[in-house]
């Protein structure tokens, strides 16, 4: 096992060089020889969780572990251009939900831009089109006319025309990353501009079109972590939702009034707050976090029930290190990590005013 490359992933109160190490190796120790990267050793593998975990990989300097997992993603892709939404430990002939979640299949998008610019590797990029093109032509087939992406399709191919404000937040990042890819490979795609502008639209203007999951601290943050929020807008969405959500001391409740906070949630709350300058107040929530981290594996608890004082559920997932990691990434200057979510090199004014 290599050495992973730690010297940006020092936070104070956070992480230093030596846990940081620990934490990566933690994630390599979860993921399969075939390049899956479960929650955990014996639990499923989502599509989304896994990239977050390959992207944390890649901005440690492991690209050859984060290679394999997106060669995962293209053997084991749907021929719709779908995933499915679990499997089993990530044996892809162990599905255990059926359902191709358009969230989860975009995905694809925002890891292999991070991992190209991580290694600038033409090759990968090439190699990896064919996947990211059948992916994104999935998600947009479920497009409906108010902009707002469907939330999936069952198995038997019924469409779930419902839109989630959280799922399709990082769609609209996902489609933005698509995007930076067709334009390296000089391969316009008008079409997706459209729809992304029309989906940028919906998440800004119309909350209507979306279910209403207010409670979820998620659908809070996500249309700024997923960068439809931009500015003075994004700023007076997270100042309504400070007090709702954020818990001093513990991190972010994943649901109000539920007594609990989640890791992957605060971590994703620091990325955001860094995306909007506030890297003062991302430090802080990550800092606030570190009652999850297990020292000996270096992998972090999903969830702490702040009243009961009880770490819940008792699970330490791959996908809350790797979101963790990405978060101090950024705070840390590492310049894959800041280009993917702080916006640079992705497509600008694409808002569809008009719908």
């Amino acid at each position: 096992m290599t050495t992973p490359r730690t010297e940006h992933l020092v936070l104070p109160g956070v992480l230093t060089a030596e846990e940081a190490a620990v934490t990566v190796r933690g994630i390599l120790a979860v993921q399969r020889a075939d390049g899956a990267i479960p929650w955990f050793r014996g639990h499923h593998l989502d599509p989304w969780d896994h990239t977050e975990a390959a992207m944390a990989l890649d901005a440690a300097g492991e690209h050859e572990a984060a290679e394999r997992a997106y060669a995962w993603l293209r053997r084991h892709q749907n021929e719709d251009g779908s995933w499915y939404a679990a499997y089993a430990d990530g044996d892809a002939d162990d599905v255990t939900d059926r359902g191709r979640e358009t969230n989860f299949v975009a995905y694809i998008a925002v890891g292999v831009w991070h991992h190209y610019l991580a290694t600038g590797d033409d090759t990968f990029l090439d190699r990896m089109w064919p996947a990211v093109y059948a992916a994104v032509e999935y998600v947009l087939r479920l497009q409906q006319p108010g902009g707002q992406i469907g939330w999936k399709r069952e198995d038997d191919g019924t469409a779930v025309n419902d839109a989630l404000l959280t799922g399709s937040s990082s769609i609209h990042h996902a489609l933005r990353c698509a995007l930076a890819i067709a334009e390296q490979r000089e391969e316009a795609q008008p079409d997706w501009e459209l729809a992304v502008g029309a989906l940028r639209h919906a998440i800004r203007r119309h909350p209507e079109r979306f279910l209403d999951k207010d409670r979820y601290s998620m659908d809070w943050y996500y249309p700024v972590l997923g960068g439809a929020l931009t500015g003075s807008e994004a700023k007076s969405r997270v100042e309504e939702g400070w007090d709702r959500f954020v818990v001093p001391g513990y991190g972010v409740r994943c649901v109000v009034p539920n007594p609990w906070v989640t890791g992957g949630e605060s971590a994703e709350l620091a990325l955001a707050l860094w995306a909007m300058g506030e890297s003062d107040r991302a430090l802080d929530i990550l800092q606030s976090i570190q009652h999850l981290r297990d020292a000996d594996s270096g992998l972090y608890w999903t969830g702490y029930v702040f009243e009961d004082r009880v770490i819940w559920p008792e699970e330490l997932t791959s996908w809350t290190a790797g979101s963790l990691l990405l978060a101090v990434a950024a705070l840390g200057g590492d310049e894959a990590t800041c280009a993917v979510f702080g916006g640079e090199r992705l497509p600008r004014g694409l808002d569809a005013e008009c719908c």
